[in-house]
Order: structure tokens, then C-alpha cells, then sequence
């Protein structure tokens, strides 16, 4: 399938990963405003880290203000506060008959991307796969995870691709559930890492039973504003998943964790500011998600200052 082209926008941990795991099957273009994650990507390529060894692959690079041949398929994986700039940049870089695939945590890219791009150039995808930025262009591998991508008349081609590069890859009837899925795991893990500085698997152990306690409490919460929005999850015992998901991704810094950790702004208002807004909307209450924006609000560096 060498040849397809495929563009990333977003130059980060998990933009990296997907690049360094596409590369050997398609030609990769990442594209991106952080002038350290480009400079690192044009000097020496994305780098993968995995297993004790490091294997570098070429891709091209693009900053907002190049002119390109259009895409038929793109990832969008910056975070979710650049959303906006991004859409706006792939309204142009997108072929007409072409499908940006927002990979993003928390809600509201996809509306985002749709009003820039328009309904038939718009999907919806979730990752749970795991990486960690070493440093700009360099990312450690984290853990794999599915990815699903929601049935739509373009995003096939992008799973067979996957596919090929032995990602575990598949369509889903039921992205929107996913994706709530994967926001309420994030509420529950992404600010608690974050604010006590330590990998998800910390979570488990006997001194952080007190986190654990708060995580489900975000957890639960979650869930039942999901319950009240008429989304069905994708987990029949959401703190069994949480459980689940803790050990598979142990040694995993979750993505607000290396944010706080490099003083970028977090995601935190598209995770648990999502959880909250939703519950306003259905006049129920998330106090603990509430407190946890407060506390991750109050870490987080001007927005702005992250990398794209």
C-alpha cells in the first residue's frame, strides 16, 4: 500500500506514534505549528521508541502557512484547543471527495471539524493506544490499543491502512459510544495522574487507594450523565474497565500528565469540562469532575503555549 498519502496534523505524542507506525506503508506528511517538533522532524524524522530500540523513519513536514497537494485521508491529532486552527488549515489541504479523521481525546472536534470541513469530509475515531513525546520528534511507545473509526463511506481505506501496519484497526456502528467510553475513562484517570504526577498503574497501588476512591467517583459520574444523554457505553461495569484499562496501560504517563509535566495547556476543559457541561445540561450534578477542573485549571499554562 506504499504510496497512499496520508497527512497528520499534530506533531505531539500520539501524532508521532501514529506517523512512526504508518510510515513503512504510506507517504506520511505531518503537519503542525510547535517550531521544535518541526525543526526535529525535518532534521532527523519521527523516532520510535519501543522494546529497549529506536528506529527512525522519514516523513514529510509541513508548518500551517505551506501550500499542499490535497489529502484524501488525514488524522487529526493535535490537541483538542487547536482543533479550530486545524480545521481551518485542512479546509484547504483536504480533497474535496477526502475524510479527516479526528483521533482526539475528549468531545466537541468532530462539530469542529464538520462545520469547517462539512458533514461527508468529518469522522469520528478513538484510539486507545498509548505513547509518550521523549522529546520533540522522539515518542515511546506506550502501549497498543483499538482504534475504531465510525462507519462512513470514506473510512475504510483508512482502517485497511492501519491494518496493514498491524494496528489493531476495525469500523464501528457506534463511535459516539466509544468516544464516551474513552471520555469517561479519561475523566477518571487523565487529571489524577496529572496532579499527583504518576503513571496510570500508580493508580492501583495500596497508597493511592484514596485516588482510586476519587477516580471511580469521577468514573461514576460520567457514566450517569452518559446514562442521561442516552448513550450507551461500551462497558457493561464501568470501574471493572477502569481496572482493566489501569493495568493494560500501567506504565503509560496519560497525556495531561506530560502536559503539566511540560508546561503546556491541558484537555482538560474537552474531558471533564465535557462531563461537567453535559451534566448541566440534563440538570444533574458532577461535583467531583467540578473540583478536578478547578484543581487541573489551576496547573495548566495559558492555552497557546502547546504544541501542534
Amino acid at each position: 500500500m506504499m504510496g497512499e498519502r496520508l497527512l497528520i496534523l499534530g506533531t505531539g505524542a500520539m501524532a508521532c506514534w501514529f506517523a512512526a507506525r504508518l510510515a513503512p506503508h504510506a507517504d506520511i506528511v505531518m503537519a503542525g505549528r510547535w517550531a521544535a517538533g518541526l525543526d526535529a522532524l525535518r532534521g532527523r524524522g519521527v523516532v520510535l521508541e519501543q522494546n529497549g530500540s529506536r528506529v527512525v523513519h522519514r516523513v514529510g513536514v509541513a508548518d500551517y502557512s505551506d501550500e499542499l497537494p490535497p489529502f484524501r485521508s488525514a488524522l487529526v491529532l493535535v490537541k483538542a484547543y487547536q482543533t479550530d486552527a486545524a480545521a481551518q488549515r485542512l479546509a484547504a489541504w483536504l480533497a474535496p471527495d477526502g475524510v479527516a479523521v479526528t483521533l482526539q481525546n475528549g468531545l466537541g472536534n468532530l462539530e469542529i471539524l464538520t462545520d469547517a470541513l462539512g458533514e461527508e469530509r468529518a469522522a469520528l475515531g478513538i484510539t486507545t493506544a498509548g505513547a509518550t513525546l521523549v522529546e520533540p520528534g522522539i515518542v515511546r511507545s506506550g502501549g497498543d490499543g483499538p482504534t475504531r473509526l465510525a462507519r462512513h463511506v470514506r473510512t475504510p481505506a483508512v482502517v485497511e491502512l492501519m491494518r496493514t501496519a498491524d494496528l489493531d484497526a476495525d469500523l464501528s456502528d457506534d463511535a459516539v459510544g466509544l468516544a464516551w467510553g474513552k471520555l469517561v475513562l479519561s475523566a477518571a484517570v487523565n487529571p489524577i495522574t496529572a496532579l499527583l504526577r504518576i503513571p496510570n498503574g500508580d493508580l492501583l497501588l495500596p497508597p493511592a487507594r484514596g485516588a482510586w476512591e476519587v477516580a471511580g467517583e469521577a468514573l461514576d459520574e460520567g457514566a450517569a450523565v452518559a446514562r442521561m444523554a442516552g448513550i450507551r457505553l461500551p462497558f457493561e461495569d464501568p470501574r471493572a474497565e477502569l481496572e482493566r484499562v489501569l493495568e493494560r496501560t500501567a506504565d503509560n504517563r496519560s497525556s495531561m500528565l506530560q502536559d503539566v509535566e511540560r508546561g503546556r495547556p491541558t484537555e482538560v476543559e474537552a474531558i471533564n469540562g465535557a462531563v461537567v457541561r453535559h451534566a448541566q445540561v440534563h440538570a444533574i450534578q458532577a461535583p467531583v469532575n467540578r473540583l478536578l477542573l478547578g484543581l487541573v485549571r489551576s496547573l495548566a499554562a495559558p492555552a497557546g503555549r502547546g504544541e501542534a
